[in-house]
């Protein structure tokens, strides 16, 4: 399961292994005080990219598709949070206010669909059993 958090809500429990998203360190938190798992910076949308979007939800679409086009061409940013959200609950924390038009946002749903193209296994041993002759 993928979640999204803002990196100054509470640790819970259920979170899973959270890992910060952003490029740039969160204002107003000490490194030493933030219950991560990881920083992933060069996940997060490029600095041109960032400054452009400049978090105006009237240029969200435009930054999704820009977003996920820098996601796809650099897989080896992102598969190693593929393998933490099969083995769990995998929280992505970003800094940005706004809850719905963040770039956390955007990448947890690149994942799910990573995760669904992904499917169970396609190989002759998986179909063992399940094949009548």
């Amino acid at each position: 399961m993928i979640q999204c958090k803002r990196v100054y809500e509470a640790v819970e429990a259920g979170d899973g292994q959270r890992v910060l998203v952003d490029r740039l360190w969160p204002r107003g938190c000490r490194k030493d005080a933030l219950a991560l798992s990881a920083w992933l910076r060069e996940v997060a949308p490029s600095a041109e990219l960032r400054k452009t979007f400049c978090h105006e939800p009237a240029r969200f679409a435009e930054f999704r598709l820009l977003y996920r086009g820098e996601l796809a061409a650099h897989p080896e940013h992102w598969q190693g949070l593929l393998a933490a959200a099969e083995q769990g609950t995998l929280t992505l924390l970003f800094a940005a206010r706004d809850e719905q038009f963040n770039n956390a946002r955007v990448l947890a749903e690149f994942l799910e669909e990573e995760l669904e193209r992904r499917g169970p296994a396609s190989s002759p041993v998986c179909y063992q059993g399940l094949v009548q002759p």
